[in-house]
């Protein structure tokens, strides 16, 4: 059993990369962002940055999800601080591996233009990237280039995972 979250600034891929991560390894997927309570979508798609009390209920609520997948499971979730990782990690119950999608400001900028439908407006950017605090040195961490196809993400990922976790 394995919990996967699979973290990073809006715009680097974190649904995909979780949806084929999960769809290989064979469990659910869980769009991290589906929890967020309505008034943090709304200040989101307004362009303002959420703060940490916005963010506390939402980390508890994948906290719990996490705790609850006993037959594991994929989670998208910013994660962009360490302390939020950290909380994730309590609650998890469990092990708890992350894959740390990171990339330049040109190509997240890029990959958040093209995509459609989503709350996250691209002036949110510059505010994601300078709370990221990337998780250099902490355990069971992957960190992989968005310049990459997302099919040689999801194939990395899963060996190290496989690797982690046999």
């Amino acid at each position: 059993m394995i919990r996967v979250i699979v973290m990073g600034v809006s715009g680097s891929g974190k649904s995909s990369v979780g949806a084929g991560i999960a769809k290989v390894l064979g469990l659910p997927f869980l769009e991290g962002d589906s929890l967020h309570p309505a008034s943090n979508v709304a200040k989101m798609a307004a362009g303002t940055p959420l703060t940490d009390d916005d963010r506390w209920p939402w980390l508890d609520q994948i906290g719990a999800t996490l705790a609850a997948a006993e037959d594991g499971i994929v989670v998208s979730c910013s994660a962009l601080k360490k302390v939020y990782r950290d909380r994730l990690r309590k609650a998890a119950a469990g092990p708890l591996a992350f894959v740390f999608l990171d990339g330049s400001e040109a190509v997240l900028h890029e990959h958040m233009a093209k995509r459609t439908g989503h709350f996250m407006p691209v002036t949110m950017l510059g505010s994601q990237l300078t709370t990221l605090e990337a998780p250099v040195d902490e355990p069971r961490v992957l960190r992989q280039d968005v310049a990459e196809p997302i099919n040689v993400i999801v194939q990395a990922s899963v060996s190290w995972l496989k690797e982690l976790d046999p």
